[in-house]
């Protein structure tokens, strides 16, 4: 009954239309009342989960993220991605998955990589000839390589969620590799796409232009070397890592590229405090929530029923892939790792699959759901710079789909993918 009420609460809050956030911690709450525990309990978790040293990377990267939407960082990327590959058969399509891998690789945000990315690269794709759907689509998909790709807020609330024990460097590290394949990937499939529709390429500037455009994105690029070379070095832990790349971010927009203004300044200011604030609620309420689950045994019930299917690791790695790609399509990310990592990584950890592996098949599932509907951000802001309906998106978007799922299959089975460099640094 006690289970019952926890679930009931939480989704009734999602029906009525509560914050993520808060229907977590008034379900938590009512699951307290019911069990007669006291509430100075339910408080105590909440604090505990929010006063984790790690945590405070969080607001530096999404205020770096913020600052290098604002400052001009992304128009350089574009053009060093065009010079660079702009010249095959369909070429915007290579340009846009580019774009993303470096851009993901510096803000750690999908959605800022849909929102600064398909703002440049949409309207010009559609203007050179190719259709809005295909342009919506390769900016959508490609823009989830922010959350794989390190440096990643979510795999921060991952490593938190999962009881600590794990390493963010590590868990960083691991990332480059999956996330570098899922772009592979998808250009294959863009680039398959164009040809079928009969796009054409861009012409190539030269390797002047190219060396040049290089130059001009240097120093943006050296974002994502500071943040994760800072870590991976020993020399900084990742909360002073991200602070230095705050700093850094702030230094390259305002003074070397001369683009970051006081109204930008403002709006990345007020954005990374209104996201930091919901991070860190939803952290605290997911924290009460995860200790019922533990409390109600829920991993060792889910275990027996998945069990009750078969006892093939091949199968349950499978199955656990579509439970947690349904979720994402229905559920917000950072929501989704705080809840889903305390009763899915018992699962896999008992089928042999490494926590380290786990946190970035969960990276790609539930980035998936950001760009599937009904409550997919990055589609649902790529449809609007794009200005069609979601539908039209969606109909189409399916090779895009099928590429993603493949890069998942083979990071899920092929333990090496994702392993092989934080196995190096031990």
């Amino acid at each position: 009954m006690g289970l019952t009420i926890l679930f009931g609460l939480f989704f009734l809050g999602l029906v009525v239309g509560a914050p993520v956030a808060f229907a977590v911690g008034l379900a938590a709450v009512g699951a307290f009342l019911y069990e007669g525990l006291p509430l100075f309990v339910a408080f105590q978790r909440i604090l505990s989960g929010i006063s984790v040293f790690s945590l405070l990377a969080i607001p530096f990267f999404i205020f770096a993220g913020e600052l290098m939407l604002h400052g001009g960082i992304s128009d350089r990327l574009v053009k060093l991605a065009s010079a660079a590959v702009g010249k095959v058969r369909g070429g915007l399509g290579l340009v846009n998955v580019s774009s993303s891998m470096l851009f993901g690789g510096i803000s750690g945000s999908a959605v800022a990589d849909t929102s600064a990315l398909g703002s440049i690269l949409i309207p010009v794709m559609k203007e050179k000839g190719y259709d809005a759907d295909y342009s919506v689509n390769v900016t959508v998909t490609s823009s989830i390589a922010g959350v794989v790709i390190p440096p990643s807020h979510n795999m921060i609330l991952y490593a938190v969620a999962a009881g600590g024990g794990i390493s963010v460097t590590k868990l960083f590290i691991a990332g480059v590799v999956p996330g570098i394949l899922m772009c592979l990937a998808l250009a294959v499939a863009a680039y398959l796409v164009a040809v079928k529709r009969g796009y054409q390429g861009e012409s190539f500037p030269g390797w002047h232009a190219l060396i040049v455009s290089f130059a001009a994105a240097l120093p943006g690029l050296m974002t994502a070397v500071i943040i994760v070379g800072g870590v991976l070095s020993g020399i900084l832990t990742v909360t002073e890592s991200g602070a230095f790349g705050a700093i850094y971010a702030i230094v390259v927009t305002a003074l070397v590229y001369r683009q970051l203004r006081w109204e930008p300044f403002k709006k990345a200011v007020y954005q990374s405090v209104r996201t930091t604030a919901l991070v860190m609620i939803l952290v605290g309420c997911a924290s009460a929530f995860s200790y019922l689950l533990a409390l109600y045994s829920v991993p060792e019930m889910l275990t027996d029923a998945l069990l009750q299917i078969s006892d093939n690791p091949i199968v349950i790695l499978l199955l656990l892939n579509l439970l947690l790609l349904g979720l994402g399509m229905v559920m917000d990310m950072a929501a989704l790792i705080l809840i889903c990592t305390p009763i899915f990584l018992p699962i896999a950890t008992q089928f042999g699959m490494d926590p380290i592996q786990f946190g970035i098949i969960m990276m790609m599932n539930l980035g998936l759901g950001l760009c599937t509907p009904p409550v997919g951000a990055c589609l649902f802001v790529g449809s609007v710079i794009g200005k069609i309906k979601i539908e039209q998106a969606v109909r189409t978007i399916w090779p895009f789909y099928l590429a993603l799922f493949v890069a998942l299959m083979l990071v899920t089975y092929v333990p090496a993918i994702s392993m092989t460099l934080p196995n190096l640094i031990d």
